[in-house]
């Protein structure tokens, strides 16, 4: 019954440590199809969510797969802290050791910041944005007439046309025609890895969070 006991585990541990050995040789090859499918000079840290491994390998279907950007550049526009997770990956493990091409993912979102200093970058001439966190704020002057008036406005976050638009709300005194000048798009949307599209946007402390999708996304790059 002893040996049995000592059998049984150092088999469990045989197991785990080729468990572990076999995700990271799959990480390094999703590593390198992602850095490729994504025209990345650098391959990012890949994570494959879930134990026992094996299990995965020999179904040849992951559920979820992280990974890890960092700071990325898309049309002139600087994305921190860029986060992606690809769903459903199918990825038969004949293919993986022979570095064929059948690769996706089902679904595959991405995440990244655009900085307080980005946002200003790109606002109207003369306007300036700042921000705590829950809320943005031009300020700055608009003509009405041969006047200039100096206003304080909110400004309304939203997805338009793929990308990130901000437009100032109601500014008291100065007509809607008028307030509707104060507006601009973040002009990254065409950019984005994978052909994801920008689904939502949300104030931070570090300025604007988007999120961003595809789906039946290929992972089919080559070996760097």
């Amino acid at each position: 019954m002893r040996k049995l006991l000592v059998f049984l585990i150092l088999l469990g541990v045989i197991l785990a440590v080729v468990d572990r050995v076999a995700v990271a040789g799959v990480e390094r090859d999703l590593s390198t199809r992602i850095a490729a499918s994504a025209d990345l000079d650098r391959q990012p840290k890949v994570t494959i969510e879930g134990i026992p491994f094996l299990t995965q390998a020999v179904s040849g279907h992951y559920p979820e797969v992280r990974f890890d950007l960092g700071t990325l550049t898309y049309g002139g526009v600087p994305v921190e802290n860029l986060q992606g997770t690809a769903y459903d990956v199918t990825a038969p493990l004949a293919d993986v050791l022979q570095n064929r091409a059948d690769v996706r993912a089902g679904r595959l979102t991405v995440r990244g910041t655009l900085t307080s200093e980005t946002i200003d970058k790109y606002a109207p001439k003369g306007v300036k944005i700042s921000g705590n966190g829950s809320r943005l704020v031009a300020s700055g002057e608009v003509a009405v007439g041969v006047n200039k008036v100096k206003f304080d406005a909110e400004m309304k976050i939203e997805v338009a046309d793929g990308g990130i638009r901000l437009r100032a709300q109601k500014i008291d005194g100065v007509p809607d025609a008028i307030a509707g000048l104060v507006s601009y798009t973040i002009p990254f949307k065409g950019d984005l890895p994978f052909d994801v599209k920008v689904t939502g946007v949300r104030n931070v402390a570090a300025g604007l969070e988007f999120s961003a999708e595809a789906e039946n996304v290929p992972l089919s790059g080559q070996r760097l």
